[in-house]
């Protein structure tokens, strides 16, 4: 064995398998359990990493116990919805400040990131107020209406980023002809900028579907509920935790953002590679 390829298997193999051993074995731990029983679950004599008898009965039991299928709806009826809020906001707010250059947009710029940092543990409160106020508890759209509070900031910066790296020439080039400052933002710097809104979009919508704390505070009807905190409030009973149909829910929920991934992920990377220029 050649001494280049133990140091290339120190330096990269061995850190590459630590790295994907400690991503997937969450997702195949969740598969296991899921098609376990419970009293296999329990025995401490068998080995916990292999399904012994493989049963059906924890599937069953999310999709006729528990509104999973309702909760998932819902989960992307204000995940989809938040997301086109904020991805709309954040070009405006991003082009603005990146290429209408005024006094303030570059502390405004920093300002809006910073904004992104405030715990939600604090905001949640008045935020509460307001959608009580507005008459919205309880209500699927009161979620739609928060969720930007902490999409927008982070969305305009990555934007921000991104809009830094496109020429400025290929716009006064346009605007010379007798395009207007909306036109060449539709028309040249957003197809240009596609891979960083695809990201932005990517960074929304996930952060969308995981949420937990607002759902929970600003949702108690079990049919309005999204999926993290259906899971959690319908199959965790008293001090009673049923692992199986929990295991299924969480696999069955990360599927659509694991999708979402897959399909766009060199659109993610180059996005973020853009915005790292800011």
């Amino acid at each position: 064995m050649s001494q280049g390829f133990v140091e290339k298997l120190i330096k990269f193999y061995i850190p590459l398998f630590a790295f994907l051993f400690g991503l997937l074995f969450p997702f195949y731990w969740m598969f296991i359990t899921a098609f376990k029983s419970d009293a296999e679950l329990y025995n401490l004599k068998l080995n916990p990493f292999v399904i012994h008898s493989p049963t059906l009965q924890n599937v069953i039991m999310l999709f006729k116990e528990t509104l999973f299928t309702q909760w998932m709806v819902n989960t992307f009826f204000v995940s989809i919805l938040a997301t086109l809020l904020s991805l709309g906001a954040s070009l405006l707010a991003a082009y603005s400040i990146q290429r209408i250059r005024f006094r303030t947009s570059g502390a405004l710029g920093i300002s809006i990131f910073f904004s992104y940092l405030v715990p939600p543990t604090i905001l949640f409160i008045p935020l509460a107020t307001i959608i009580f106020t507005i008459k919205l508890w309880d209500n699927l759209w009161s979620l739609v209406l928060v969720y930007p509070t902490f999409l927008i900031p982070f969305c305009t910066w990555l934007l921000m980023g991104y809009f830094k790296s496109i020429p400025k020439e290929m716009e006064e080039c346009a605007m010379i002809d007798g395009a207007s400052r909306l036109r060449v933002f539709w028309q040249i710097v957003v197809p240009l900028a596609l891979p960083g809104i695809l990201s932005a979009a990517i960074f929304a919508f996930t952060l969308s579907w995981n949420e937990f704390l607002y759902a929970l505070t600003f949702i108690s009807t079990t049919t309005h509920k999204t999926v993290p905190v259906g899971l959690i409030t319908e199959l965790v009973r008293g001090d009673v935790y049923h692992w199986g149909p929990l295991m299924t829910g969480a696999l069955l929920a990360s599927v659509p953002v694991a999708l979402v991934y897959s399909f766009f992920v060199e659109h993610y990377v180059a996005g973020m590679t853009g915005a790292l220029k800011e």
